[in-house]
């Protein structure tokens, strides 16, 4: 069970197998007096979670039961992950966004333009249906699903059992999409040297103040469908101020994943990426 959400991972599926489950080490118990509780936080992400609940013994404390210390141990895999990345002069990409955003066709269009001077590997999670890694493997690039079932985003024990399983390029990128979600994938460290957020021109302006946690995580967003601006009423200042205003040092490229507008500034974004994470650049 998530601690951030409620979501269920018990059904995960990592290339179309179980992997092993780990210890549940049972519930553990907080009391937090009350004064010193971060409510913007606990309201973020623990307002709709049964396991959040007044104290009946007082006034001025709040018991917090939690199944297990999941952040912990998620970052404990995360930097894990990190770890087997550096070894392998692996630079991680980790692709957020809504459903619907165009980050699938995005980055089928990077890995066609990559694929003949770079070594790359995919990892792509959703809910269900191998649907994504199929179309990635239409390209010519190794990629794995994972299966979240109820989960509504990948941890880092997820990447960790699907690398695993993936042939990985010495030297390469990686690319792990997300599941379509602006909230928890937020809070989940996997161990990818960036978070890239993609917005597309068809959601509203106000995205990142309503998923101030998601943007201010991120440091590149992708403004995708730029194509379709002619036909609606969207205000890219607007949008580029929101966010800006949740996170005053992301960086912002606008792009259309079907015409290819601005797909040399996102592959120049990727390269200086490598560049700064790594002494071998992309060629």
């Amino acid at each position: 069970m998530c601690a951030t959400c409620g979501c269920g991972s018990l059904d995960v599926l990592v290339g179309g197998k179980r992997p092993p489950r780990t210890q549940n080490r049972g519930p553990i118990s907080f009391r937090i007096p009350q004064n010193n509780v971060d409510t913007s936080v606990a309201e973020r992400h623990h307002h709709h979670s049964p396991q959040f609940e007044q104290s009946p013994d007082t006034e001025q404390s709040r018991v917090i039961q939690v199944e297990r210390d999941l952040f912990a141990k998620n970052n404990a895999l995360a930097t894990k992950n990190r770890n087997f990345f550096a070894a392998h002069n692996m630079l991680a990409f980790n692709l957020v966004s809504s459903p619907g955003s165009g980050k699938t066709t995005l980055l089928v269009r990077t890995l066609n333009a990559l694929k003949e001077a770079q070594a790359m590997a995919v990892i792509e999670g959703d809910q269900q249906t191998d649907n994504d890694a199929e179309r990635i493997r239409a390209t010519g690039v190794p990629a794995i699903q994972i299966n979240t079932g109820k989960g509504c985003h990948l941890d880092a024990s997820m990447v960790g059992h699907a690398l695993e399983q993936l042939e990985i390029p010495q030297n390469g990128l990686l690319f792990i999409e997300n599941v379509g979600n602006l909230v928890c994938p937020a809070a989940f460290d996997l161990g990818e040297a960036a978070k890239v957020v993609v917005l597309s021109v068809t959601e509203g302006e106000d995205k990142p103040l309503k998923y101030p946690d998601m943007f201010r995580a991120a440091r590149l967003m992708l403004l995708n469908k730029c194509d379709l601006l002619p036909y609606l009423n969207f205000d890219v200042a607007q949008v580029i101020a929101n966010a800006q205003r949740v996170n005053p040092d992301i960086e912002i490229i606008l792009l259309s994943a079907i015409s290819g507008e601005g797909m040399d500034a996102w592959l120049a974004w990727i390269a200086s990426a490598a560049n700064a994470q790594r002494p071998i650049a992309l060629q």
